[in-house]
């Protein structure tokens, strides 16, 4: 049985005043959570040091958004997966869809990021996904599959059995839209069914989560589907009663 996962990417968002009180609301609503759901939360790296004390000894993980590829070097304005894990992170998204589109990243730039999370004791959460032009023209699946392979043949098949697989749709992220529980149903499946040509016992215990507009209203549906196992939540991530009400979802 696949442990859910819940993971709040909060983005550019939050003051210190801010990050206390939801930190806060959220320790206190995940504490009748059973075991059976895992939570974690991906605030800015400025805010990284301070959720961490607030977090304490809890079971909630603290993740970032993003690592750079190098461990050190003359990189203006990057933070490394070595930095990160110091702070004590132990997750990091990986080629999330604004990483992509905003700033450029290719497949292989993702992978190099996806290897060294890995490097420095880091679990990656690879996020792939496609527009709503490869869905409006049927390509979605070699637009998926494709960003999936490219990691498989960087790193390996086993190296992605360690991470966390993150579908989201990129038409519906921010938009307000969201996959039917079919629609993302059927795209989880296409992936662990690619998983399972290279390893069907990876394939069987790798983790795929959905991320585009998760919310209170429709969480309970995307995740009472098989392949589906948690969210990762945007903008619903901000509001603590709404995003335990996502985590109980999947309780």
């Amino acid at each position: 049985m696949r442990r859910k996962l819940i993971v709040g990417n909060w983005k550019m968002h939050g003051s210190k005043a801010q990050v206390s009180q939801l930190v806060a609301a959220i320790k206190s609503g995940a504490v009748n959570l059973s075991a059976a759901v895992e939570i974690g939360i991906c605030p800015t790296h400025l805010h990284i040091v301070q959720v961490a004390e607030l977090l304490g000894v809890t079971a909630i993980r603290l993740g970032a958004q993003n690592a750079y590829f190098e461990e050190n070097g003359a990189f203006a304005g990057e933070v490394s997966a070595s930095m990160l894990a110091e702070c004590g992170v132990s997750f990091v998204l990986v080629g999330h869809s604004e990483r992509r589109e905003i700033f450029g990243e290719t497949d292989a730039i993702v992978a190099s990021k996806f290897m060294a999370a890995q490097r420095f004791g880091l679990q990656p959460i690879l996020c792939i996904g496609e527009s709503l032009q490869d869905r409006q023209q049927n390509t979605t699946e070699a637009k998926v599959l494709g960003q999936l392979d490219a990691i498989i043949q960087a790193a390996g098949i086993d190296a992605v059995g360690k991470a966390v697989l993150a579908y989201e749709p990129v038409w519906a992220i921010g938009t307000g839209q969201t996959a039917t529980p079919q629609q993302a149903q059927h795209v989880h499946r296409l992936i662990r069914q690619h998983l399972a040509a290279s390893s069907k016992e990876i394939a069987e215990h790798t983790r795929i989560i959905y991320g585009g507009s998760v919310n209170g209203a429709n969480a309970k549906k995307l995740f009472e589907q098989t392949d589906i196992d948690g969210g990762l939540v945007g903008g619903a991530s901000l509001l603590a009663e709404e995003f335990i009400s996502i985590c109980k979802s999947a309780d």
